[in-house]
């Protein structure tokens, strides 16, 4: 077992998109990674120019966090390489889009469990490895979507919900500590997002850059501002108002909103 590795950071989703953002944000401040996505070329294409950019150590986990052991596997396989995690990065998921009336159940249950059940556990497994480190970071990527109910995007309005709510409250419970935590809300931003969904009724508004999400993050992780930072202030605007708002109006305003954006893809 390998004892003079320097504490990673584990970044899950990194194969592509915000994922992948991240995880050459955090390779060029110097932290050591271990790369975790079910496209294991990826990874390792990404692997090996964050190695040459860089100068860090890179491992490369490949894993469907579909799968409901995953989380313990990865956890497993990191302790197995002599690793100790200082920052997660939960950044893997994916939506499901429609009247849920519609909705593939087997195809929902996948949702649940990468977007809600697999950060869940990482960030349990994890977390007294971010609570001992003198860096600890863990980020969770949410959206604009769990700010309030979403018609047409039901179940991963839903999900990014819980995703805020527990970061905020592992926040409150850990507070005094070195470890930082922040859930991200970014609004639709341009990645791989909109094709593996399959729709374009995520595209609700200005679509952002990868860019803007990590800029946003790393002020607010270096200011250790938290629990919560919405990306962009006509996104903050718009959640604030869909929390003053009547839910009624709220409800049919997003039901709007997404119908719009399938009709004019």
């Amino acid at each position: 077992m390998q004892t003079t590795r320097r504490p990673v950071a584990i970044v899950t989703g990194a194969s592509s998109g915000l994922g992948r953002g991240y995880a050459e944000r955090f390779a060029a401040r110097g932290h050591d990674l271990a790369l975790v996505a079910r496209r294991a070329d990826r990874l390792e294409e990404l692997a090996d120019a964050l190695r040459t950019a860089h100068g860090v150590q890179v491992d490369v986990i490949p894993a469907d966090l579909a799968d409901a052991l995953a989380p313990q596997r990865i956890a497993d396989e990191v302790a197995a390489r002599g690793l100790r995690a200082e920052v997660l990065v939960n950044c893997a998921g994916f939506g499901t889009a429609g009247a849920f009336a519609g909705e593939d159940a087997a195809r929902i249950a996948q949702e649940i469990a990468v977007d809600v059940t697999a950060p869940t556990l990482l960030a349990r497994i994890f977390l007294p490895d971010l609570l001992a480190a003198d860096g600890g970071i863990l980020l969770m990527v949410s959206s604009i979507a769990g700010h309030q109910p979403t018609p047409n995007l039901a179940v991963y309005g839903a999900c990014k919900a819980y995703v805020t709510s527990l970061t905020a409250s592992i926040w409150e419970e850990n507070r005094g500590s070195r470890m930082r935590v922040l859930a991200v809300c970014p609004g639709p931003t341009a990645t791989e997002f909109f094709e593996a969904s399959g729709s374009e009724q995520f595209k609700v508004g200005r679509v952002g850059t990868v860019d803007e999400v990590l800029d946003a993050s790393f002020a607010a992780l270096d200011a250790r501002r938290g629990p919560v930072v919405t990306v962009g202030w006509g996104n903050r605007i718009q959640s604030v108002a869909a929390k003053l708002a009547p839910r009624r109006l709220t409800l049919r305003v997003g039901r709007t909103a997404t119908e719009r954006a399938g009709r004019t893809a």
